[in-house]
């Protein structure tokens, strides 16, 4: 079953889960759940508040919304999302999807709860006929952002 879901955790009180604006829409949009600064150059991780149950053979993917670039000079930190059927309640952060926002302006943006910042697509996704991950089947997610990287000697310059 494809849904949304709050994190146990969160507050939801006041907020809505994310939703389609118009009866053509692809993108369910993401809101903030807290109130986030972002100063010039500065990338925030930004709770949505939710996690997203999905099917083995989809995934969500999350894109900035237009509007963020025009009218705050904010940018999707990594392009493009993607959300995992496996990362829904895992071990690390029940599955809590995170926006990673990047202030490319000059000036600092106040972003407030509630306010929609991503919007995510779903979409299905085909594997080569021999696939060796699934001979990992077993093995449980922990974590986001980076979690399966091999290479942990990487380092910013």
């Amino acid at each position: 079953m494809r849904r949304f879901e709050w994190v146990p955790s969160i507050d939801s009180t006041g907020l809505q889960l994310p939703k389609r604006q118009t009866a053509h829409a692809a993108g369910y949009d993401l809101f903030t759940i807290s109130d986030v600064i972002l100063s010039p150059r500065q990338v925030v991780l930004v709770p949505t508040g939710v996690r997203v149950r999905l099917q083995p053979d989809e995934c969500l993917l999350v894109y900035a919304r237009s509007s963020l670039a025009l009218k705050y000079q904010l940018m999707l930190a990594n392009g493009v999302g993607v959300i995992d059927a496996d990362y829904y309640a895992n071990a690390a952060n029940a599955g809590h999807i995170f926006v990673p926002l990047v202030n490319i302006g000059e000036q600092e943006v106040e972003l407030h709860r509630g306010e929609r910042i991503a919007q995510g697509v779903f979409t299905k996704f085909l594997l080569v006929d021999e696939d060796s991950s699934s001979d990992r089947e077993s093995e449980a997610r922990i974590g986001g952002f980076g979690s399966t990287d091999a290479r942990s000697s990487f380092s910013p310059r």
